[in-house]
């Protein structure tokens, strides 16, 4: 009852935007219950609001690890390490993640914009190019995106 409730309140946090106080009630849980999947997850939630990249790229490969057949871990795991500046990394975690993954246009998009950052432009390029013929929504982020600076038209 205790940790429903703890649970019920760091996502209201969360929804609140006060990741600070989420995370706060996340560590007045006993440290096995910490260990499980639904405070992992919103720890990581909390974690990526704040930008505490290491920790969370360190929560969500333990999430990883837990479900590995949850493309979404996989994602946020990469993401993290990249935003760490862990490109390879994140492209390795990305490319260990479930056969689900490929069928995600976000999976294409992402990949692409590692690969675009560690100079490897026909990969990346591909990538891009099969992100946006499954979600055409990503051309116009692909203009945007940091990471994709000088890609040119795909």
């Amino acid at each position: 009852m205790v940790v429903t409730k703890t649970l019920r309140a760091a996502a209201g946090w969360l929804e609140l935007g006060l990741a600070d106080e989420a995370l706060y009630e996340l560590q007045a849980l006993p440290t096995e219950v910490q260990r499980l999947r639904a405070p992992l997850e919103l720890k990581l939630a909390a974690q990526m609001e704040r930008e505490q990249w290491n920790a969370a790229s360190e929560t969500a490969r333990l999430l990883c690890l837990k479900a590995e057949d949850e493309p979404e871990f996989f994602l946020r795991a990469a993401f993290c390490l990249h935003e760490t500046g862990d490109t390879l990394a994140a492209c390795n975690q990305l490319l260990r993640g479930p056969k689900a993954l490929f069928e995600m246009p976000v999976f294409h998009y992402n990949l692409a914009c590692y690969l675009w950052t560690l100079g490897e432009g026909p990969r990346a390029r591909s990538h891009l190019k099969q992100a946006i013929s499954m979600d055409g929504s990503f051309l116009e982020s692909a203009r945007e995106d940091r990471d994709l600076v000088g890609i040119g038209p795909v």
